[in-house]
């Protein structure tokens, strides 16, 4: 029966995924690039012929998912969708294996925005669409999408919800999970329209600012130009994107209020205000050691916000190459990779709100230094918090930080230097997309070993998920009754 379960869902995100292919194979056709007609199609007949084999021998089956099970199903959909995106890359010509199609596909789809792509604007523009189309599937998740569309997942589509979603704390917005859903993809797809005409007016051609809104809400970081953002050199470019990164790394939930009128949520909300905190505070820093670079303070706030923001939202744009930058300034870059987006955002990463629970368990435990008698609680946006989400965090960050430890390995044996791994491993653990070094801004992923390229893309997916929805599989109690 669960078997049966798992094909019924896996088949209906496929063929939601394929349906989405026809926004590329329509780029494909207005610039007549017939190479790719084939493998965009192709993809979308068979993802079409297998929901239809499935689903109509068991339309009468009723889901029953068990917690267990929903960590199963959302690793196993988000694999065959990377496969899946895997077909048109690969036979695009654009990529030299099946490896790197591979792993180009799973940086896309995990937002993460790493690419072994050596000459970007080579490639058919179709291409270059499709890849930031896997960022805005992969953003707010691809489960997500497939309950906002399709209410038959029940009571058991909130477990798969939860196993997708970024962030410690995981609820409704509204009472039906289905209506949260739908909530949520429509702000994003709300916000992308905006930033879409936002470019346009700014001075891209429609094709490339739709990719690059896809990109910017997905917080993924694949451009259609090889020196990314940096390639309009405009003002007017950078703080479009800039505004819109920024919005897709906070709580998606918290756009939902302001529609609701429930500004006291919002107000409240101790994550959003650390959020801002911190970004104020890295883009003071960083323009201020920016100095000896741009001797213009207008040049240093726009690049150095630009960056800041980029890298915090995990986005991974760039219209620098701060590897040129003074060590001060890639200091503050570094510590960026340990921050991420909000909890519910599109962005990856640790996340803010594990900070800011660590934080006030830290303040707890000096209090209670000098209080020994007293009692002290975690408070989360004027409400007193739950122990267990103390103990939550410190876990998740003893087996991020070991991920990052392993794939910090990884790299090493793979011939980086020991800066370009670790840099590297955060990267690819946090979906942020460039490293330092030899993985920097103004690099590529390409020269890579094949067994480092697949590490990456587990660590990838994991990130994505939280860690946990891909590590438990390693777990001997998992596979107990």
């Amino acid at each position: 029966m669960f078997f049966i379960t798992l094909l019924k869902i896996s088949s209906i995100i496929l063929s939601i995924v394929g349906a989405l292919f026809a926004i590329p194979l329509t780029v494909a056709f207005v610039y007549g690039e017939s190479s790719v007609y084939y493998p965009f199609i192709i993809p979308m007949i068979v993802s079409f012929i297998f929901v239809l084999a499935v689903n109509i021998p068991t339309r009468k089956m009723k889901f029953n998912l068990k917690i267990r099970q929903t960590f199963l199903i959302v690793a196993v959909c988000w694999i065959i969708v990377s496969l899946m995106g895997t077909i048109p890359l690969y036979f695009s010509g654009c990529f030299n294996s099946f490896t790197d199609a591979l792993f180009e596909s799973v940086s896309g789809f995990s937002t993460t925005g790493s690419t072994v792509l050596v000459n970007i604007e080579a490639c058919p523009r179709s291409i270059n669409m499709f890849r930031c189309l896997t960022h805005w599937i992969g953003g707010m998740g691809i489960v997500t999408l497939t309950v906002a569309l399709l209410p038959l997942l029940g009571v058991g589509g909130f477990q798969l919800i939860k196993a997708e979603t970024t962030g410690p704390e995981k609820g409704k917005v509204t009472a039906r999970i289905t209506t949260t859903a739908k909530v949520l993809w429509g702000i994003y797809i709300g916000f992308t329209l905006a930033e879409t005409l936002a470019l346009k007016l700014a001075g891209m051609d429609f094709v490339d600012a739709l990719s690059h809104s896809f990109s910017t809400l997905g917080t993924g970081g694949f451009s259609s130009k090889n020196s990314s953002i940096g390639t309009y050199n405009s003002v007017a470019i950078d703080v479009i994107c800039m505004i819109f990164m920024f919005l897709s790394g906070i709580n998606f939930s918290l756009f939902f209020y302001i529609i609701a009128r429930k500004f006291k949520d919002i107000s409240d909300n101790s994550e959003l205000k650390a959020y801002i905190g911190i970004l104020l505070v890295f883009i003071i820093s960083i323009t201020i050691s920016l100095r000896p670079v741009y001797h213009n303070f207008g040049q240093q706030l726009r690049y150095g916000s630009f960056q800041v923001i980029s890298m915090i939202s995990t986005t991974g744009f760039g219209t620098a190459d701060f590897m040129n930058w003074p060590s001060a300034a890639q200091f503050i870059l570094f510590i960026t990779y340990f921050i991420g987006g909000c909890s519910g955002s599109t962005g990856g990463g640790i996340k803010v709100i594990r900070w800011v629970i660590l934080g006030k368990q830290v303040n707890n435990e000096t209090n209670r230094m000098l209080h020994p008698h007293g009692v002290f609680s975690v408070r989360l946006n004027n409400r007193v918090g739950s122990k267990s989400v103390v103990f939550n965090v410190a876990a998740f960050m003893t087996v991020y930080m070991l991920l990052v430890g392993v794939t910090t390995f990884i790299g090493c044996l793979g011939n980086l230097d020991l800066w370009s791994s670790i840099t590297g491993a955060l990267s690819m653990v946090g979906n942020v997309g460039p490293g330092f070094n030899l993985l920097g801004p103004s690099e590529n992923f390409a020269f890579l070993p094949n067994f480092v390229k697949w590490w990456y893309c587990f660590a990838m997916l994991a990130g994505r998920l939280e860690l946990y929805t891909m590590i438990i599989f390693f777990m001997p109690n998992y596979w107990k009754r």
